[in-house]
């Protein structure tokens, strides 16, 4: 089966009136509550630097959205460990608060599909090594009303290079748990020749432990990588996480899905053989990194699993399909 993409894709487009998102808009987190689906997107203009930032959109169908407002609500802060970008948001939330992972670096990445890094003016050769490479960690806020937020600091290694970290939604077994990919992570000492996807535990959200690898690549369509892409759903079959993988032929980005054990999530129940999203119109094929479909948020409304992706590092877009059909092909 397939996710089936809204007629109305790309559902948020970038807004020539303000600078911070006159470029690009993409990779959402996404949240429902009390009748509203909410969408924190990264957003990108056309400067040198490619500063990026978050903006929060609001919808009552999960399918036109309107703004919040005309600047962002989360900002690379100048003087500190994000003054490069904040991006890729994922959100879950305990109790009253949400607690939102973002990817982050120590300068801007410069406009990355012209091949054009930032000189950003320090002296490479003082610098440590994670930072001279500007690589990519991942860090923690949280928000009562993803309107305002509080930064708690990185909750990656500083010498990996660390995204797509996501939570599971709640406590499993009195710990915390996330999913995490680790570029750096490969060869004979872990088993992977490829970036593949962890899980990890914690007591705090804050130092991570106990390392596992959930799976890495088996399929032609994501050989080259994989990467977690949503946070967990808990279904009456397990949790249901949403996964990107990179194929070595055509390097596009498509979409899996995997059912793992609600009591121990290294307990793979299913795993589709078959990707359920891949590029195919312009608002994917036509962009900043072309070929790419990336979902950064999902949510389940009423039996409709809404799925919440960047198109070509340009837009943002949404596909759907009803759970059940979903997972009845893990029966088969």
């Amino acid at each position: 089966m397939k996710l089936i993409k809204a007629k109305e894709n790309p559902i948020i487009k970038p807004n020539s009136k303000n600078d911070w998102e006159s470029l690009a808009v993409c990779n959402p987190g996404a949240w429902y509550e009390d009748g509203t689906f909410y969408l924190l997107y990264r957003a990108a203009g056309n400067d040198d630097a490619h500063m990026i930032y978050l903006g929060l959109a609001t919808s009552k169908d999960g399918i036109n959205f309107t703004r919040y407002s005309d600047k962002p609500v989360l900002s690379p802060d100048p003087n500190s460990f994000d003054s490069g970008c904040v991006e890729d948001p994922r959100i879950v939330k305990f109790g009253s608060l949400f607690y939102v992972t973002y990817a982050f670096r120590a300068f801007p990445p410069g406009k990355y599909w012209l091949r054009q890094g930032y000189e950003h003016g320090w002296p490479r050769h003082d610098l440590p090594q994670g930072i001279d490479w500007n690589k990519t960690n991942t860090g923690i806020a949280i928000s009562k009303d993803l309107k305002t937020f509080k930064k708690l600091g990185r909750i990656t290694e500083h010498n990996l290079d660390n995204r797509d970290v996501i939570l599971f939604p709640e406590k499993i077994n009195g710990k915390y748990v996330m999913l995490h990919r680790p570029k750096e992570w490969v060869g004979e000492k872990y088993g992977v020749d490829v970036p593949s996807i962890w899980l990890a535990y914690s007591d705090d959200l804050m130092s991570w432990k106990d390392d596992v690898l959930l799976i890495k690549p088996k399929y032609d369509w994501e050989m080259k990588k994989i990467g977690g892409s949503t946070p967990p759903l808990r279904t009456r079959d397990g949790w249901l996480v949403l996964y990107h993988g990179v194929s070595k032929k055509d390097d596009q980005y498509r979409v899996g899905a995997l059912l793992l054990d609600l009591k121990d999530p290294t307990k793979i129940l299913g795993r589709l053989e078959n990707y359920i999203m891949e590029p195919e119109y312009p608002y994917e094929t036509e962009g900043y990194y072309t070929g790419c479909v990336f979902p950064t948020g999902n949510v389940i409304v009423n039996n409709t699993l809404y799925v919440y992706y960047g198109g070509a590092d340009r837009f943002v877009c949404v596909a759907t399909c009803k759970l059940d059909d979903l997972l009845n092909e893990f029966k088969k």
